[in-house]
C-alpha cells in the first residue's frame, strides 16, 4: 500500500469502525468514516493522555459528543492500548460488552462521559473545562503549574441544533474557557436528510457572537490544516475554540457517501466491498496493520514521557506544598467531610422554611473546597449562595459560586461534567417545576453514577400567587421514576441537615433535595435523627395505644399536617402511627425486618399524605392503602387559600381518613 503512515492509520480506524458496525448489523458508520482524520490528528499529535494511567489527573479530556459515532472512539481506544481488545470490538452492541451502542462512562476505560443524547456531551465538556480552571486556580502556584490541560470534544450538526449545547456554549464564551476546544464535524447531513431541511444558520458568526474563536478547515482530510488549527486554538487561552471541519459523511462509500443512508445503518456487504476497494484495503475484518500499531505505540511513548515530566513536577509540589498535596489527594477519594460539629442545629418549635435551612446547611459545608455550584438565576430565591466563597468568573476561577443564568438544562449537564472531572461535588438549584427542563441531565447523572446534588425549592401549591405554571404537581413522583436517583423531601430544618449529610455521603448516585418556600415548624429533635433519615423512613410519632388503626405516611411539609391530623383522630379514638418518609428510595433498600418495624405488615390501613400527584407509593401503601394527593393543576392565589381549596387542611384530611376507615371496616365485615 503506497501511502503515508498517517493515511494508513486513518484507513485502519475507518475500517475497524465499519467492520464492527457490519458485524453487529447495527450502528452508525458514516460519522467515523468522515471524522476519522480529525480524531486521528487529535489523538496522536495533539492530545495528552497515558493509557497506562488513564485517570492521570492532568490528562487532556476528550468527549465524543456525537456519541452515535461510538466506533470511532472505540477504534481509537483499541489502537491507543486502552484496555479494549479486538474481541471487544467484535462484541460491539452486544449484551454487557465494553462497546455499547453509545459510549457509556464506567463501562469502557477511556470513555470520559456517557454521550448520545445530542448536545449533552458538548455541555459536559464545558463542565470539565470549568473543573480544570477551578482546580488550577485552587492548586497552581506561580512557579509550579500542577493543573494545566485541555478539554476536547467532537460534535456534529445534531449537537449544535440542540438547545442545551447553545446554552452551554453561551456560558463557556462568557466564562472565557480558553482551554475548551471543540471540533465540529460539519457534514451537512442529519438522519432525515440534508441539514438544509431545518438548519441553515451561520454557525461561525453565532459562535463568534457568543465569545468563541472560530476556525474553519475546508477539507476534512487535510491533516496539516487540522493540526495547524488545533495548535492555533491552544494559543488563545481567553476564548474557547470551535474548529469547523468540513467532512463527507460515509467518506469512501461510492453509493452512500455524503448521504443520510450512511448515517444510522450498516453499509451492507456489497457496499463494504466497494468501500474497501476505494480504500485499497485487502484484509479480513478487524485487521490491524502492524505499522499502524507501531505508529500509535510511538505516540503513546511520547505521552508517557509527558506524564513522567508531570510526575516530577508533582514530586516537587509535594515537597514544597505538602498541605495542598494532601488535600488534592484527599478530595479525589473523599470530596466532602461530614463534620457534625460545624452543622447547624435548629431548635424545636421555631419556624423556618426548608430552603432557608438549606442555605445555612450549604454554607456550613462550604468549607469543603470540593463544593461548587449555583443556581439558574435563582440563588436569592433558592438560597444556594455560598457566602464569602466568591463567584466563579474569568477574573476569579477559584470562586465556588457559579452563576448559570436561566439555563436549567445546561446547568444539569455542566454539573455532570464537573462531577466527571473528579474531586468536585457540584450542586445546582432551581424551582421544582423547572426540573422538567433539566430532566435528561438528571437521568444521565443517574446513568453515569455521578453524585450530583440537585436542589429544588418551591415544592408544592404552597407556592401560591404565581399560579399553576409555577406550582409543581407531577414532579415529585416523576423524579422518583428515575432509576438510581435519591429523592429527598425533608419535613423540617433538622431533617434537612440529615438529608444533606445523606446526599453528600453518596458516591455513586445523584440526589434531588426538594424544599419548601413556606415556613415550617421545627418538629424533629436532632439526637438520633441521622440514623433514622439515612434509612429513608422512620416512626415520627408512635401510636397512642398498642393496636394501630392507621399508619399515616407523610413527606415534607405534610409531616406537620399529619401530626395535626393525628391529634384530631386520636380525640375520636383512632390510634395513629405517623411515619416520616424523607426518602422512599432509601427506605425501600432497607431489609424487610426494618421495613416491617416501621410499617407493620398486619396494619392494612395505610394513608399516604403528600402534596403531589398520588403515584409511586405501591411499595409501602399495600393493597388496602390510599393516597391523598393532588392530581390536577391548581390556581393563582395565596398558598393558604389553595390548600383549603384542594382539601389539605387538618379537618379535610381527618374527614377523608375517617371515611376511609369506615369504608374498610364495612368491606371487611361483608
Amino acid at each position: 500500500m503506497n501511502c503515508s503512515i498517517d493515511d494508513l492509520s486513518i484507513t485502519n480506524i475507518r475500517l475497524l469502525a465499519i467492520d464492527a458496525v457490519e458485524n453487529a448489523n447495527s450502528g452508525h458508520p458514516g460519522m467515523p468514516m468522515g471524522a476519522a482524520p480529525m480524531a486521528y490528528v487529535l489523538w496522536t499529535k495533539v492530545m495528552n493522555y497515558n493509557p497506562k494511567h488513564p485517570n492521570w489527573i492532568n490528562r487532556d479530556r476528550f468527549v465524543l459528543s456525537a456519541g452515535h459515532g461510538s466506533m470511532l472512539l472505540y477504534s481509537l481506544l483499541h489502537l491507543s492500548k486502552m484496555d479494549l481488545s479486538i474481541e471487544d470490538l467484535k462484541k460491539f452492541r452486544r449484551l454487557y460488552s465494553k462497546t455499547p451502542g453509545h459510549p457509556e462512562y464506567g463501562h469502557t476505560t477511556g470513555v470520559e462521559a456517557t454521550t448520545g443524547p445530542l448536545g449533552q456531551g458538548l455541555s459536559m465538556a464545558v463542565g470539565m473545562a470549568m473543573g480544570e480552571r477551578y482546580m488550577a486556580a485552587k492548586f497552581n502556584k506561580e512557579e509550579l503549574e500542577l493543573i494545566n490541560h485541555y478539554t476536547y470534544a467532537i460534535c456534529g450538526d445534531g449537537d449544535l441544533m440542540e438547545g442545551v449545547a447553545q446554552e452551554a456554549s453561551s456560558l463557556a464564551g462568557h466564562l472565557k474557557l480558553g482551554k475548551l476546544i471543540v471540533l465540529y464535524d460539519s457534514n451537512n447531513i442529519s438522519l432525515d436528510g440534508g441539514t438544509e431541511l431545518s438548519y441553515t444558520e451561520n454557525v461561525e458568526k453565532k459562535y463568534e457572537a457568543m465569545g468563541w474563536e472560530v476556525f474553519t478547515v475546508e477539507d476534512g482530510n487535510n491533516l496539516d490544516a487540522i493540526e495547524q488549527k488545533l495548535k492555533e486554538a491552544k494559543k488563545n487561552e481567553s476564548k474557547p475554540s470551535l474548529i469547523i471541519v468540513k467532512t463527507t459523511i460515509g467518506y469512501g462509500s461510492p453509493n452512500k457517501g455524503g448521504k443520510s443512508a450512511s448515517h444510522g445503518s450498516p453499509l451492507g456487504k456489497a457496499e463494504m466491498e466497494l468501500v474497501k476497494k476505494n480504500y485499497n484495503w485487502n484484509h479480513e475484518p478487524f485487521f490491524v496493520d502492524s505499522r499502524v500499531e507501531k505508529n500509535f505505540e510511538d505516540y503513546i511513548a511520547l505521552n508517557e514521557q509527558k506524564e513522567q515530566k508531570w510526575q516530577e513536577v508533582l514530586k516537587e509540589y509535594q515537597v514544597r506544598y505538602p498541605n495542598e498535596s494532601r488535600l488534592l489527594e484527599k478530595i479525589h477519594t473523599q470530596p466532602i467531610d461530614i463534620d457534625n460539629s460545624i452543622l447547624p442545629i435548629f431548635e424545636e418549635n421555631t419556624y423556618t422554611s426548608t430552603r432557608e435551612a438549606s442555605e445555612k446547611i450549604l454554607n456550613a459545608f462550604a468549607s469543603n473546597m470540593s463544593l461548587i455550584g449555583g443556581s439558574a438565576d435563582l440563588s436569592s430565591s433558592n438560597r444556594t449562595y455560598l457566602a464569602n466563597k466568591g463567584d466563579f468568573h474569568p477574573n476569579n476561577y477559584s470562586g465556588q459560586n457559579i452563576h448559570f443564568g436561566v439555563r436549567e438544562f445546561s446547568m444539569g449537564s455542566i454539573l455532570n461534567g464537573l462531577a466527571l472531572y473528579g474531586g468536585l461535588r457540584p450542586y445546582g438549584a432551581t424551582f421544582l417545576v423547572f426540573s422538567d427542563y433539566m430532566r435528561p441531565a438528571i437521568r444521565l447523572s443517574a446513568l453515569m453514577n455521578q453524585p450530583v446534588t440537585y436542589i429544588f425549592t418551591h415544592d408544592s401549591i404552597h407556592y401560591g400567587e404565581d399560579g399553576p405554571t409555577h406550582q409543581p404537581i407531577e414532579h415529585i413522583p416523576s423524579l422518583r421514576l428515575i432509576p438510581n436517583l435519591l429523592v429527598f423531601r425533608p419535613a423540617d430544618a433538622n431533617e434537612s441537615v440529615e438529608v444533606y449529610k445523606s446526599a453528600f455521603s453518596q458516591t455513586n448516585r445523584p440526589s434531588a433535595i426538594i424544599l419548601s418556600r413556606q415556613d415550617l415548624p421545627v418538629i424533629t429533635p436532632p439526637p438520633g435523627l441521622d440514623n433514622k433519615v439515612k434509612k429513608g423512613g422512620y416512626v415520627f410519632q408512635p401510636e397512642s395505644r398498642e393496636e394501630i388503626d392507621v399508619v399515616l405516611i407523610a413527606t415534607g411539609s405534610e409531616v406537620t399536617l399529619a401530626d395535626n391530623v393525628r391529634h384530631r383522630l386520636e380525640a375520636d379514638g383512632v390510634s395513629v402511627r405517623i411515619v416520616s418518609m424523607p426518602c422512599l428510595e432509601l427506605f425501600n433498600e432497607q431489609d424487610q425486618a426494618y421495613k416491617d418495624q416501621i410499617i407493620p405488615p398486619a396494619v392494612h390501613n395505610r394513608v399516604i399524605l403528600e402534596l403531589a400527584a398520588p403515584y409511586g407509593w405501591d411499595s409501602v401503601k399495600g393493597e388496602r392503602g390510599i393516597n391523598i394527593g393532588i392530581d390536577s393543576f391548581a390556581a393563582s392565589a395565596p398558598g393558604n387559600d389553595l390548600v383549603k381549596e384542594f382539601g389539605f387542611t387538618e379537618e379535610a384530611i381527618s374527614n377523608k381518613i375517617q371515611e376511609y376507615l369506615k369504608r374498610n371496616l364495612k368491606e371487611l365485615s361483608i
